[in-house]
């Protein structure tokens, strides 16, 4: 009999996700419950739960107490969103019952990466500059067209987190023979060291680096940990790239600075999409935009239905040897789902 599995991708659409190769996979592996667009009912999903062997969603609807609810045959919970970053899901309780919780983040690396270095480039280029300017027949050519223009080889490169994106960015940035520096509190320097990056606290990244990429999740702690008295160390010769949330910058303090022409910035990710349609940034003339697209492409979004499917056959033999979603561990939960003191037993 096949192990039965519930597949609410909502937000997002079963064509978004699945190909129909992928589909046609998914269902040779399983007995698909939903398995169509929108969001499935609360009581249909805690039947479901009762005898599913895994669920894969886009966004938890269902409550901290439906994990810890379920029954015995639940083995796999596996996101279709794009990070670990679901509040209503109870981690602890997936932990604690040996769940095996899978992302769907590796997906968008290349493409994010690829938006990401198109957006430097852009900034750094002068590019959206020039082509307003030549779309009202105002443009500069040659010298006059490039002053304040700067190149990105072999310049310092930040990250501020460096995960699975910032492998994906530093493949495609090591060919201009750039020097990496990172913040990431949660990686040992050694592993940094390991892949070529220098180990730096947040002001000297802010100092040195002529381009800085916002990569980190979003967690409890790293809410606008990048403020104003951070922002004012950068110079008009470098740029801040918004790529992973908008969550981790003052949105506010940095238009403010943006406008007065301290530094550049180009941003993908926002802090309410879709974004205020008067708000002041708009009119910065040193700053590249971008409407939340770098990893919105058929191509990433497909990989994610390939990458669901892959790891329930692998999970489903029993196999962790060529697993492809990145999966929830103790410290990434503690990181981005924090215990408060007093509550284990509440959200466990």
């Amino acid at each position: 009999m096949k192990p039965r599995v519930i597949v609410v991708p909502h937000f997002r659409s079963m064509e978004e996700v699945f190909d129909n190769a992928t589909r046609e996979r998914l269902h040779d592996l399983a007995d698909v419950v939903w398995g169509r667009d929108g969001a499935m009912p609360m009581e249909e999903m805690t039947a479901a739960l009762r005898d599913a062997t895994a669920v894969v969603f886009g966004t938890w609807k269902y409550g901290r107490a439906a994990i810890p609810a379920a029954g015995e045959n639940l083995r796999f919970v596996l996101e279709v969103a794009g990070s670990h970053a679901h509040r209503d899901l109870n981690y602890w309780a997936c932990l604690d019952r040996g769940i095996r919780v899978g992302s769907c983040a590796h997906a968008f690396g290349p493409a994010v990466a690829e938006m990401g270095l198109a957006l430097a480039l852009a900034a750094a280029r002068l590019v959206a500059e020039g082509d307003r300017a030549f779309r009202g027949s105002e443009e500069k050519w040659l010298h006059d067209g490039t002053v304040g223009a700067v190149t990105t080889w072999g310049k310092t490169v930040g990250f501020v987190g460096a995960g699975g994106l910032s492998l994906s960015l530093q493949r495609l940035l090591e060919p201009f023979g750039v020097r990496f520096v990172a913040f990431d509190p949660w990686l040992d320097p050694r592993q940094l060291r390991a892949r070529g990056i220098d180990a730096a606290d947040l002001p000297e990244l802010f100092r040195v680096s002529d381009f800085v990429y916002l990569l980190a999740s979003p967690s409890p702690d790293n809410y606008q940990m990048i403020d104003a008295q951070l922002m004012e160390l950068l110079q008009p010769h470098q740029t801040l790239i918004v790529l992973s949330r908008a969550h981790l910058v003052d949105f506010e303090a940095m238009t403010d600075l943006v406008l007065e022409g301290r530094f550049r910035v180009a941003i993908d990710v926002w802090p309410t999409e879709p974004f205020d349609p008067v708000h002041r940034i708009r009119s910065a003339p040193n700053a590249v935009f971008s409407a939340h697209r770098a990893g919105a492409i058929p191509a990433a979004l497909h990989e994610i239905g390939r990458m669901v499917v892959h790891d329930l056959e692998q999970l489903l033999q029993g196999s962790d040897d060529r697993l492809v979603m990145q999966y929830a561990n103790p410290d990434l939960v503690e990181r981005v789902h924090p215990l408060d003191p007093g509550e284990e037993g509440e959200l466990r």
